[in-house]
């Protein structure tokens, strides 16, 4: 069996086999190499008689798992026939081409009693790989032919090795070795083991380019998707060595050449050389580039006597003169075609007919639109979809049977097809011919894909701390194409639950209906001087909406809502004194905010889009205007305004670059409540920060009341605003207008990147939050100098004084602050430093017998901050990663322009994942 000369069957040069790795149960002996080469062929039979003989009888001995009789069906031997050397010969030749035995002879030629002795090839116990890194296993054993329970035989083993070797070549492992090994075990069984010497990867260290004149080499290595193995190629997977690349480049070569005029280039070779190590590839492009032309008349020949070619001519991009350009011409056949399919004749034909003059260097062309009948759809024919139902894709095509065909309708059913999210990306329409000449079958061939998502999404802030989303949304429930969604935010900040369906064609009518229900529990807090944070007020939100949209036109909708919400707005009850709000503990403005009401709102919705997909656009716009009336009922009432715009183009390669805006104004119906109160309430303000911005902070933009404490020196008793930013309470109190913008673009990676999902994109953002009443100082603190010339409470550092200066013997000191009693009318609510009576400096003469109440708060000074319509700017890098775990987004945006008070941040992640 293991005769012959054992090789290795490789693609370079021999290399050791790597160590086994594999675990040796059942072995007897050790490895033996395969011989995978073809044995001599077997020896003459010896003694045999020269003159014919007659075979007196025959049998096989020997045989295990094959039958005799099978053994002697693959020879020419039977009882009672003549027979001589050559005879023998040949049936020793037909059982070795068998490939079913190890070992084969004859016997008892003299007598005439042959004997057949024969010794089975193994059966495979175990197909083992060793060494693969690069390549998994189950890639490979899918290629493999030999299995256990297989008879072994040198055919099967030779083409398993060409199958491995074959692999590695396609990954650009020109390098690797693979050389197989048996171990013998008992009941004439045998593992066969693949040991692979991968190597390295084979790179293209060099790129020839000769015969160029007119571009140069770099330009020229540009237009390739093969590239030079440089270090900062690291990640890019161009730098491998590709068969079907050099063919593609060479392709990119001629397209580049013909789109700048020159018509006659042509690739006159192109050779990769392995280097002698066979670590890299040296490829050389010989070229022709040939004169450079131009365009000479440009006519369009229609036999469909609804086109006039003069006027379609003239619509054209390329004219008399310009430079030669291939790609011009291609997208005019396209062009023509489509006009073509918008009048009904889906099978047109346009042919570019040339006529080069090489004396003038001139290229004329002539596009000839043939003949061709006008077109009808006769079927539609949907298939591969197992969960979504018929009706949900049909609903979406642009077309029905019978109607003409139309090629602007086939793309828009077609985008709206991908704009459901239900299937895999670039879907096409397919189209064939029908029973008829005049007729087409339209094919809808989808592959669906998963549409329930689970999005966690995960965050952490010096203020927010940890902060924790999970949203639960199946966008095809039932197959249906209905939406049912569930969501959970927890943080510090906020916690709330909602829910949702929505069902898009209600029974079977194009009307979207939905509902929503939710409960939001939004807390404010601030820290105290100890750095300890508190919890200021919480607003509780329960409520629901109803939602109904209808379609105007293909692009324009008109939906529909109405809101009752009941809104709980309270204050800790560690703020509370005397079981009331506080001006000592909290800011006025929000004590103005506490209390309970009904909000009922009705809005609409005007939408135009023309994205070509709602949940990856490159191409499209959206616009939206929104308006919701609240005080239908209730006890609010406002004219709220929102309009959303985005655009988006792609620029080729990869690249789509976007634009996003949006804005809103919000305008109270009631009357004022009072000097310093904003008519809008708290609750029902814009508010601009992450998500939505990035490079700032929840709610991190926009007006906010900072109330900065005064802090003693314990040395010299001189008091300053603290400049510890916990100590700094940070109320944002929302706008009542805002505007955002945002230009995007997303930027093209390597084929090794696209396949692990990377998708970077870099941004610029610009907004602002802003127009809101100024509100009233929560409390003004009496200021008044020492002896030495110390100002006791100095928010602004130019105070006015009220009253006497103070007299005190050594440094600044800190004076206990009460609020008036209502018994003294004329004073009520006011701070003074009187326990008994009132003074309006600090440590007067306390005149009155009002018993006040004890503040519980050191002295302060409020800041009203970023009331301003001046834009923020931020840019940022964000990577959408379809890692293992889900679907991850990572940002880094640094914030270059703010205004005082707001809150930057500068990393966000969230991470999800589908079902």
């Amino acid at each position: 069996m293991l005769a012959g000369v054992p090789v290795q069957a490789q693609t370079g040069a021999r290399r050791p086999a790597q160590p086994a790795g594999a675990p040796a149960r059942e072995r007897s002996g050790p490895r033996v190499s395969v011989p995978t080469d073809a044995p001599p062929p077997p020896a003459a039979v010896t003694g045999a008689p020269a003159a014919a003989g007659t075979i007196k009888s025959l049998r096989v001995e020997g045989s295990q798992r094959i039958e005799p009789e099978t053994v002697l069906s693959y020879t020419k031997l039977r009882v009672g026939i003549p027979y001589t050397t050559a005879t023998l010969d040949q049936a020793l030749v037909d059982l070795q081409a068998s490939e079913l035995f190890a070992d084969y002879s004859i016997s008892g030629v003299e007598s005439g009693d042959i004997v057949l002795r024969i010794r089975e090839n193994p059966i495979i116990n175990r197909v083992i790989l060793e060494g693969n890194k690069a390549i998994k296993s189950d890639k490979i054993q899918k290629e493999l032919k030999l299995a256990p329970r297989q008879i072994f035989t040198r055919t099967a083993v030779r083409a398993d090795v060409a199958r491995i070797i074959e692999l590695y070549r396609r990954g650009g492992r020109f390098a690797a070795v693979v050389e197989p090994k048996m171990v013998n075990l008992d009941q004439n069984r045998v593992d066969i083991v693949f040991e692979i010497s991968e190597g390295s990867k084979s790179k293209v260290r060099q790129i020839n380019i000769l015969g160029n004149e007119k571009f140069s080499d770099d330009e020229l290595r540009g237009q390739m998707a093969t590239k030079q193995s440089r270090w900062f190629r690291l990640l890019s997977s161009g730098t491998s060595y590709d068969q079907d690349r050099l063919n593609y480049d060479q392709q990119k070569l001629r397209q580049f050449y013909l789109t700048n005029g020159y018509a006659d280039f042509r690739v006159t070779s192109a050779v990769a050389e392995l280097t002698p190590d066979k670590r890299d590839f040296i490829i050389t492009y010989v070229v022709e580039e040939g004169p450079r032309y131009k365009f000479g008349d440009v006519t369009v020949d229609s036999e469909i006597r609804d086109f006039d070619g003069d006027r379609l001519a003239a619509s054209l991009p390329m004219k008399k003169g310009d430079w030669y350009n291939a790609k011009l011409v291609e997208d005019s056949v396209d062009n023509l075609s489509q006009s073509a399919g918008l009048f009904g004749y889906a099978f047109s034909q346009v042919d570019p007919e040339f006529q080069r003059d090489r004396d003038t260097l001139t290229m004329g062309i002539n596009f000839h639109i043939a003949q061709a009948q006008r077109t009808y759809v006769e079927r539609i024919d949907i298939n591969g979809n197992t969960q979504t139902q018929d009706k949900v894709i049909r609903r979406e095509m642009r077309v029905a049977e019978g109607d003409p065909f139309n090629d602007f309708q086939i793309k828009r059913s077609q985008d709206r097809i991908n704009s459901l999210g239900y299937f895999q990306d670039k879907f096409e329409i397919k189209r064939t011919q029908g029973s008829t000449p005049d007729r087409i079958v339209l094919e809808a061939p989808v592959e669906e894909r998963s549409t329930g998502e689970l999005q966690l999404s995960a965050g952490f802030s010096s203020l927010e701390r940890f902060i924790i989303q999970a949203n639960v949304t199946q966008r095809n429930f039932r197959g249906k194409g209905q939406e049912l969604r569930f969501g959970v935010n927890y943080s510090s900040y906020q916690k709330s639950v909602e829910a949702g369906f929505t069902e898009p064609y209600l029974f079977d009518k194009n009307i979207a209906v939905g509902v929503d229900i939710f409960r939001r529990d939004f807390n404010q807090f601030n820290f105290d001087l100890n750095g300890n944070r508190n919890t200021i007020y919480n607003q509780v939100s329960t409520g629901f909406q109803v939602r109904a949209g209808v379609p105007l036109t293909e692009y324009w909708s008109l939906s529909g809502r109405y809101g009752l919400s009941y809104d709980e707005v309270g204050l800790d009850s560690s703020l509370l004194v005397n079981g009331q709000c506080s001006n000592a503990t909290v800011g006025r403005y929000l004590c103005e905010a506490l209390g309970n009401r009904w909000t009922s709102s009705v809005g609409y919705s005007l939408i135009y889009s023309s994205l070509n997909s709602n949940l990856r656009p490159t191409a499209g716009r959206r616009f939206t205007f929104s308006q919701d009336f609240a005080g239908l009922g209730g006890d609010v009432k406002y004219i709220r305004t929102r309009t959303e715009f985005a655009q988006y183009k792609g620029l080729g390669k990869g690249f789509v670059l976007s634009f996003l805006g949006e804005g809103g104004y919000i305008h109270s119906l009631e009357k004022s409540r009072g000097e310093g109160i904003d008519p809008v309430r708290i609750i029902d303000r814009f508010y601009l920060g992450e998500p939505n911005f990035r490079g700032f902070d929840i709610r991190g933009v926009g007006p906010r009341i900072q109330r900065v404490p005064l802090i003693t020196d314990p040395t010299t008793g001189i008091q300053s605003l603290s400049t510890d930013r916990t100590q700094i309470a940070d109320d944002p109190l929302g706008g009542k207008a805002y505007y955002l913008g945002r230009i995007e673009l997303e930027l093209p990676l390597g084929a090794g990147a696209r396949e692990m999902g990377l998708r970077p994109s870099i941004y610029v953002q610009a907004g602002s939050l802003f127009n809101l009443t100024r509100p009233l100082p929560t409390t003004v603190f009496p200021q008044a100098r020492d002896t030495n010339g110390n100002l006791l409470f100095n928010p602004d550092g130019s105070p006015t004084l009220t009253g006497a200066p103070i007299t005190t013997t050594v440094g600044n000191q800190t004076y206990a602050l009460y609020t008036v009693a209502a018994t003294d009318t004329t004073n009520v609510g006011r701070t003074t430093t009187c326990a008994v009576g009132y003074s309006d400096t600090a440590g007067g003469t306390c005149a009155g017998s009002s018993v006040n109440t004890a503040q519980l708060t050191s002295p302060f000074v409020e800041r009203f901050l970023g009331n301003s319509a001046r834009p923020r700017v931020s840019v940022g890098i964000g990577v959408n990663w379809n890692s293992p775990f889900g679907p991850l987004r990572i940002d880094l945006a640094k914030a270059l322009v703010a205004q005082p008070g707001d809150d930057k941040k500068l990393i966000t992640f969230n991470v999800g994942t589908q079902f």
